[in-house]
């Protein structure tokens, strides 16, 4: 299969999926498939591979290759900001499953990843469904292409329209760290529902307005993280955004 980006740039699918475990850095709201550990590291790779980076005021998804194999060996990806609403979340196909794939470019050549702009959450934040529009709920996918463990490309029409990642929680982390190899247990998935409510839905956009009972909410729920006894490492990758907001819009 021969997948299409940015308009004339193409990679073709191969056998060969990616082994390494995304991390979702919950604080800036995005998800990293690289072996890179720091920002020097991430630096580092960006010189030594091609792609679509981010590159000044740009800002796009990232997909980088190997400039000698031509193989994907990393990605990056961001989430919208907003969630859409409960009626279009329900029409996100359960179909075709995923298949796992890995991509090789058609040519040595920079491209642009666009962000996309739809997010779309499963009950209980089973999967995050990212999306170019909601126009590609209209027609049926063509195919889901796991580049990576729970992370897969979204096709339609040989075009690549958006991405998801599935068992989300399992993935939180702060920065460039790996997540925590533990499954995570039945609270920290309530708590990172709770979380992703506030930073996907109006109520962060009250927060911001200091609106006294959506700041009151806040503080609790910030309270319930700090006092969670195991799963200490999603619970402070999930604080890392929220005491900040805390801080920042919290005070009495």
């Amino acid at each position: 299969m021969r997948l299409t980006l940015d308009g004339d740039w193409s990679a073709t699918v191969t056998g060969n999926a990616l082994r390494i475990c995304p991390r979702f850095d919950f604080r800036d709201q995005c998800v990293r498939v690289a072996e890179y550990a720091n920002v020097k590291e991430w630096q580092q790779s960006l010189g030594d591979t091609f792609g679509s980076q981010e590159w000044l005021w740009d800002d796009p998804d990232e997909l980088r290759f190997d400039p000698d194999s031509r193989e994907l060996v990393g990605a990056g990806f961001r989430l919208p900001h907003e969630a859409a609403d409960t009626e279009d979340c329900v029409r996100v196909p359960d179909v075709p499953a995923v298949r796992p794939g890995g991509l090789r470019a058609d040519e040595v050549r920079d491209f642009r990843l666009e962000v996309t702009t739809e997010l779309c959450r499963a009950p209980e934040d089973a999967v995050l469904t990212c999306l170019r529009d909601l126009d590609v709920l209209d027609e049926p996918l063509g195919a889901r292409v796991g580049i990576a463990p729970d992370v897969a490309l979204l096709v339609q029409d040989g075009s690549v329209v958006g991405w998801s990642l599935t068992d989300p929680v399992r993935y939180v982390t702060t920065g460039f760290a790996a997540p925590d190899p533990a499954p995570p247990v039945p609270s920290t998935r309530l708590l990172f529902s709770m979380c992703m409510d506030l930073a996907t839905t109006p109520w962060l956009d009250a927060v911001r307005h200091r609106d006294r009972a959506a700041v009151s909410a806040l503080r609790e729920l910030e309270h319930r993280l700090r006092d969670q006894r195991e799963d200490r490492n999603r619970a402070d990758a999930l604080l890392a955004l929220i005491g900040e907001l805390v801080e920042e819009y919290g005070s009495r």
